[in-house]
């Protein structure tokens, strides 16, 4: 249904939305302005959306084909200004992803609690999908390959990896597509049930 679709992609929007903030407010927190400076440090979605990439892709996918490509523009930090010069860019990146399973959880426990009472099926099913976009995008984010959050964190836990990984180039992009096909969704459902319960499907 149109309808579905665009509430999906509100959701997707509003979940890149709060991954990107989160990604300069953590920045800002380890003593990185950058973001802030850029007028990035903001709920407001406009700051954060790419024109192509938030907008004409995504709503053309979703609209003809039922599936969802899409990026909002990357929240700017500079490394250098981080005061946890060791793991300070590892905590900026994992923060995009760690906001996502945020909103997962607790939009996935409203939905539970709520369903053992009288609210519209409707609002719960609304609260579903927005637990399981933001786990799949948590997940997604966090696969080792450029420019997704995961490479950063590899990057900085495995930097000798890292370089022979960075080797695989446009490979690793196929692969993190493949991955995201056929092993994020089992995972994705997985932990979904753990948060909402065994019986809700979604």
């Amino acid at each position: 249904m149109l309808e579905t679709r665009l509430f999906l992609y509100i959701v997707i929007v509003f979940s890149a939305v709060i991954h990107e903030y989160s990604h300069g407010w953590m920045a800002y927190r380890l003593g990185d302005s950058t973001a802030k400076d850029a007028g990035r440090l903001t709920l407001n979605p406009l700051a954060h959306i790419d024109p192509i990439g938030t907008v004409i892709l995504p709503l053309f996918l979703l609209l003809t084909g039922g599936i969802f490509l899409g990026w909002a523009k990357p929240v700017p930090y500079n490394p250098y200004n981080l005061e946890d010069k060791k793991y300070g860019s590892l905590k900026v990146a994992i923060a995009g992803p760690g906001s996502n399973f945020i909103l997962a959880i607790i939009f996935g426990l409203g939905a539970r609690f709520l369903s053992q009472a009288s609210i519209s099926p409707a609002f719960i099913e609304g609260l579903l999908l927005v637990t399981y976009v933001n786990i799949f995008l948590g997940l997604f984010n966090l696969l080792p390959v450029p420019p997704l959050d995961g490479s950063k964190v590899f990057a900085d836990l495995f930097p000798n990896q890292w370089r022979t990984f960075l080797k695989t180039g446009f490979l690793g992009i196929i692969i993190a597509i493949f991955i995201a096909m056929t092993l994020l969704p089992p995972i994705a459902q997985f932990i979904f049930r753990l948060i909402v319960g065994k019986g809700v499907i979604i």
